[in-house]
C-alpha cells in the first residue's frame, strides 16, 4: 500500500466506524491470488467509501476510475496519483492511459471498483438500474475476474441526493461478496455493443441477486432506464432539459 493511500484511509476509517456499524459477509470470496474488479450497486453517495473500507480492511487498497481533470489539481491530483487511482479521459490524448494503469493495478493483485450503473440508481425503489459497459469491457480486455458486491443500509445514513448525513441513531450497513461472475461465454468474441450489453446484464444480475438476499422484495422485471423516463444519465440533476432534445 502506498503511504499516501494509508494516510487517507487511516483518516477516514475512524469516522466511518463512528457513523456506522458494519456487517461484511463472505469476504473470503475476495481473490487472494490475482487482481480483480469489484462491481457493486450504487444508491448513496457514500457507497464508494463503504466498499473501499471493506476492501481496505481485507488487505486490498481500493482503486477507482476518476475523471482525468481531477489529476491536474494540485493537491487532489497528487493524492490520486500517489494512491494509483485510474484517470479516465475518453476524449483526450491520454484516453488509453486508463487501461494501462488498470492493467498495472490488476497485475499487482489490486482491486478496481467500478459501478456498472455509472451513477446513483434512478430506480424509485433503489434497485440496480440499466448499466454502462465499462466494467464488462475492462474485464474482457484484461481477463480479470468480476466480483459482485451488494450492500444495503447506507440510504439510512446518507439518502440518495441528500445534502446532510443522518448520523443518529447509529445505523448498520450490511455488505455481501459474491462468487466471480461467469463471463466465459463472452470471451474470445468481438467486443461489440451487443456482447458488452449482455455481459453487463450478467454482472447486474449477480449484484441484484445478492441484493435480494440482503433487503428482500422482488426487483422489477426490467431495469429502470433513465432515458425512458426523461432523466439524465449522470449527476444529481434528474430531469432532462427539454431544450436538450432540440
Amino acid at each position: 500500500m502506498t503511504t499516501m493511500f494509508s494516510i487517507m484511509a487511516n483518516t477516514m476509517r475512524p469516522l466511518m466506524n463512528l457513523l456506522l456499524a458494519k456487517t461484511w459477509l463472505q469476504t473470503e470470496k475476495l481473490p487472494r491470488d490475482r487482481g480483480f474488479i469489484v462491481c457493486a450497486n450504487h444508491y448513496s453517495e457514500i457507497d464508494p467509501v463503504l466498499v473501499g473500507h471493506m476492501l481496505y480492511n481485507n488487505g486490498f487498497p481500493p482503486h477507482f476510475l476518476a475523471k482525468g481533470s481531477l489529476f491536474k489539481l494540485p493537491f487532489v491530483g497528487k493524492a490520486m496519483s500517489g494512491s494509483k487511482q485510474i484517470p479516465v479521459d475518453r476524449s483526450g490524448p491520454t484516453a488509453g492511459r486508463a487501461l494501462v494503469v488498470a492493467q498495472e493495478v490488476l497485475d499487482e493483485g489490486g482491486a478496481i471498483i467500478i459501478y456498472p450503473e455509472g451513477t446513483l440508481t434512478r430506480d424509485p425503489d433503489l434497485w440496480p438500474m440499466r448499466g454502462h459497459t465499462g466494467a464488462a469491457r475492462l474485464a474482457l480486455q484484461t481477463g480479470a475476474p468480476v466480483i459482485p458486491v451488494a450492500h444495503w443500509g447506507a440510504q439510512e445514513v446518507f439518502p440518495r441526493y441528500a445534502r446532510m448525513v443522518r448520523p443518529l441513531p447509529r445505523k448498520r450497513v450490511t455488505m455481501v461478496v459474491g462468487d466471480p461472475v461467469d463471463l466465459d461465454r463472452f470471451r474470445d468474441r468481438p467486443l461489440d455493443k451487443t456482447l458488452l450489453h449482455e455481459a453487463t446484464e450478467a454482472i447486474l444480475d449477480e449484484i441484484t441477486a445478492l441484493l435480494v438476499g440482503l433487503r428482500g422484495g422482488t426487483p422489477p422485471a426490467e431495469r429502470w432506464d433513465p432515458a425512458e423516463h426523461n432523466q439524465t444519465g449522470q449527476g444529481r440533476k434528474l430531469e432532462q432539459d427539454p431544450k436538450d432534445h432540440k
